[in-house]
């Protein structure tokens, strides 16, 4: 079974815009997870721009599904997970200034920041899941360092997906998911997946372990509402 983690990065953007709690980020979090949501993703960055540490220490009070925590591993970070203990950390190479992610690890260059991270967090019990680009080899490498799984940066695949067609565009992701599983590493995949293009690769790789979506998510919840929203993100995922 694929399962769906709904991030709720762009709520915490919305309440922040005005202050206050408005929309509660904790209630809308266990509204996804009662809606059908598998799991729920945030990604602190340091700036607090949209995820506060607050909110990450509120969540995991009362969250009953998984909980996955996205960033760099600064020691804040790092700090901050292994004291929070979630499911899953995603460990993801943004600068503290980025908009968003944008392209995976460079896991051979950073082999062993990565081996030493991975290692910390397996020790307290977290899968650790390293975010790389559709690349063999950084997958192997991924798994060298230690990864329990792959999250595959899926943006390039939704680019693609409709300049270039369905098939070419997920020929790298499937080339890499063939390398994640015979390297024994879950997979997860990430970024612009939205109702357009994810039950395509979905069909192309039946293995995947958990998709991360936000952004495409809460825009289409504005015109479907939130429950029909996660219910149909999950029927491209059965």
């Amino acid at each position: 079974m694929t399962r769906l983690s709904v991030n709720i990065n762009k709520i915490a953007t919305l309440r922040n815009a005005r202050g206050g709690n408005n929309p509660d980020v904790v209630k809308t979090a266990l509204d996804c997870e009662r809606m059908g949501a598998d799991g729920i993703t945030v990604h602190p960055r340091p700036d607090e721009r949209h995820i506060r540490r607050q909110d990450v220490l509120d969540l995991k009070k009362v969250l009953t599904q998984e909980f996955n925590i996205e960033g760099y591993p600064s020691k804040d970070f790092m700090d901050l997970v292994l004291a929070v203990k979630p499911a899953q950390v995603t460990l993801v190479p943004d600068s503290p200034d980025q908009i968003t992610s944008n392209h995976g690890w460079d896991t051979a260059a950073n082999q062993d920041f990565l081996c030493d991270i991975s290692t910390a967090l397996r020790e307290a019990g977290i899968r650790a899941s390293i975010f790389v680009d559709a690349s063999p080899e950084m997958v192997e490498l991924a798994a060298k360092a230690g990864a329990d799984r792959v999250e595959l940066y899926t943006e390039p695949y939704a680019g693609n997906y409709l300049s270039q067609g369905p098939e070419t565009a997920v020929a790298p992701f499937l080339a890499a998911a063939l390398t994640a599983r015979n390297c024994g590493l879950g997979l997860n995949a990430g970024h612009d997946l939205s109702l357009v293009n994810l039950a395509f690769l979905k069909k192309t790789i039946p293995w995947l372990d958990e998709v991360s979506i936000g952004h495409a998510l809460i825009c289409d919840a504005l015109y479907l509402g939130l429950e029909k929203t996660i219910s149909e993100y999950k029927k491209c995922i059965l």
